[in-house]
């Protein structure tokens, strides 16, 4: 089992911090992660050790940590529930004498503990069986091999473990990890490996697995409907009696790159898409089966489908099944005489993710957030917002920009993902609420750059301002609500108050964001007094500033009462309906708008 990279080795005081210093340097690509208050000279510091390993966890970035093992527990306690996404967490004693894999054990952090108990020649605790014997877990197999049923690993792992004969069966790939396993396998016995690309009727005895050894080449013409395509790949397949499981990656030309019909083939199959220019492809003429004149006069190579298909597999491999047609699209499949790696083969289609980080604080990030900013190779953003990512930017392709070049950051990131890069474009709170997500669509819409077509785009949400003012606050938004921002350099003035009094007039609770500035002292006085004449005031009215962040503050008022030198550019404002009322509970303010369930309780 291969040991993870990137690891980030915890350090909380200078009686570990020896030993994690050894560790940094015996681990691949890892960094020192160090307690502020007590550690010096540290890759990262910080300052909230629970909330620290949270996020580092979240993200998928395996944690070591010089410390007791009851911290770690603590602190990703909160975050799990699915074993099959759980990083590697490890805990080593100061001195070393012991090394505790304590969660995801089949990702890597066997491995990795068996690394830091060697460093210091101490114990490592491993508890799962298959690792302890073997040093490999059979539903934990390498990069991009796929288990058909992974029902029979337990039952094949148990007779392994007893000694009893397990058959293994190898028809394609490299079973190295198995042989060199120290298994006993025979050529019979009551349980059975099979190592394929075929697909295979269940036995009830056979594990089924297949290597990443299929390159699926498609082509297809333009708008061609994605159910045409998909019924031609599983057809070609299953009449070919090979696995979906054993196919690495879909490739095509790179002309192909946001064909939806190419695309959804890639989604079905769960794997990626690589792509290749016409000049890559022609260079495949000697091996295809069926070049074309007509293909060629059209894209700038004899075949699209075989030649992608053998450019993916590699120089050594072989096309297994010469292009198959429909009516507008075509496949092929070639086998690689090897795993095929994907990170090389061709050119990934880029992708975009739309990253809320939400008020600032750690705690208050998405785990899908913080995933996607691991996950990234650039990550482009006010540089603010990029400091606010901490740990999560080690690593990355740092592109900083600065207030006001919002047009700017977004065409950098487009741009960024149109070469095939992985890119997370970080906003504060929510993307899709006064943030980038749509200004990154209307410039896909009016634009229309060739090199952003194939570019996947994620919107990943996250805690807004609104959401956690409203929190602060108690409940003011539990009826209708709506957000409007004052601030009028993208919207005329004349229509943002339109909008004030419209809301006055339905009696939404509101959010004023963007409230003041420097220079724009005089819309919430004019907002406040339009809404005056729609609702009382002794109207509840919360500002919020700093939410989520050091110094953070909430401040009640009413709408009468509401001061604009209350106010500042890093606040926003919550007005409540003529409903919402104010209540003290443990000497506390708190407003909420009721729902209407007084009717419903009288009923």
């Amino acid at each position: 089992m291969s040991i993870p990279t990137g690891t980030a080795v915890l350090c909380l005081g200078p009686s570990g911090l020896a030993a994690a210093k050894r560790l940094v340097v015996a681990l691949p690509d890892a960094s020192l992660h160090g307690y502020a208050p007590r550690v010096e000279k540290a890759d990262v510091v910080f300052e909230d050790t629970m909330a620290h390993v949270a996020t580092l966890f979240a993200a998928g970035i395996p944690v070591v940590g010089v410390c007791a093992a009851g911290i770690l527990i603590r602190a990703v306690a909160p975050l799990l529930s699915d074993k099959t996404r759980e990083s590697a967490v490890v805990a080593v004693a100061e001195d070393g004498a012991s090394t505790v894999p304590l969660l995801g054990g089949h990702h890597g952090a066997n491995a990795l503990a068996r690394v830091c108990a060697g460093v210091f020649e101490g114990h490592v605790a491993v508890t799962t069986a298959g690792d302890v014997r073997f040093d490999v877990a059979l539903d934990d197999p390498p990069q991009g091999w796929r288990i058909a049923n992974p029902e029979m690993a337990k039952p094949v792992m148990a007779d392994l473990l007893a000694d009893k004969p397990v058959a293994l069966s190898v028809g394609a790939g490299d079973a190295g990890w198995l042989r060199d396993s120290g298994m006993r396998f025979e050529e019979t016995g009551n349980h059975a490996i099979a190592v394929t690309d075929h697909a295979l009727r269940p036995d009830g005895r056979t594990l089924v697995m297949h290597p990443p050894v299929l390159a699926l080449g498609v082509g297809c013409e333009r708008d061609c409907e994605p159910g045409e395509l998909i019924a031609l790949v599983r057809e070609t397949l299953k009449s070919e009696r090979l696995a979906e499981g054993a196919i690495a990656c879909v490739a095509s030309i790179d002309l192909k790159g946001d064909e939806a019909a190419v695309l959804a083939v890639a989604n079905m199959l769960g794997v990626p898409l690589v792509l290749f220019d016409a000049q890559r492809l022609e260079a495949e003429t000697p091996r295809l089966a069926n070049p074309s004149d007509v293909v060629f006069a059209e894209v700038g190579c004899h075949g699209v489908s075989e030649g992608a298909a053998l450019a993916a597999a590699g120089g050594q491999g072989a096309l297994v099944v010469p292009k198959k047609k429909s009516r507008r699209a075509t496949c092929a499949v070639a086998r690689a005489d090897h795993d095929i790696d994907v990170s090389t083969a061709g050119r990934r289609r880029g992708h975009l993710s739309l990253v809320g980080l939400g008020p600032g604080d750690a705690a208050l990030r998405t785990p899908e957030a913080s995933r996607a900013i691991a996950a990234a190779s650039d990550v482009v953003g006010y540089g603010y917002y990029l400091d606010l990512a901490g740990p999560l930017m080690r690593g990355k392709e740092r592109h900083d920009f600065g207030l006001g070049e919002e047009t700017e950051r977004c065409r950098a990131a487009l741009d960024l993902a149109g070469q095939g890069r992985q890119v997370a474009l970080l906003c504060s709170g929510d993307p899709g609420i006064y943030a980038m997500a749509s200004l990154v669509y209307e410039l896909l819409d009016l634009e229309d750059a060739q090199s952003w077509r194939s570019v996947g785009i994620e919107v990943v949400p996250g805690v807004s301002a609104l959401q956690i003012a409203s929190a602060r606050a108690g409940a003011p938004f539990g009826h209708d609500f709506c957000a409007i921002s004052l601030s009028d350099l993208l919207t005329p003035r004349e229509v943002i108050m339109r909008r004030v009094r419209a809301a006055g007039e339905g009696d939404f609770a509101i959010a004023f964001y963007n409230p003041v500035s420097m220079r724009r002292r005089d819309q919430l006085a004019e907002a406040r007094t339009i809404l005056l004449e729609h609702r009382p005031g002794d109207t509840p009215v919360m500002i919020g500033r700093l939410l989520g962040r050091e110094g953070e503050a909430m401040t009640h008022t009413t709408l009468a009462e509401l001061e604009v030198d209350d106010v500042d550019m890093m606040s926003v404002v919550l007005i409540g309906s003529s409903t919402s009322r104010r209540i003290q509970h443990l000497g506390q303010p708190n407003v909420y708008t009721p729902r209407g369930y007084a009717k419903k309780r009288e009923t």
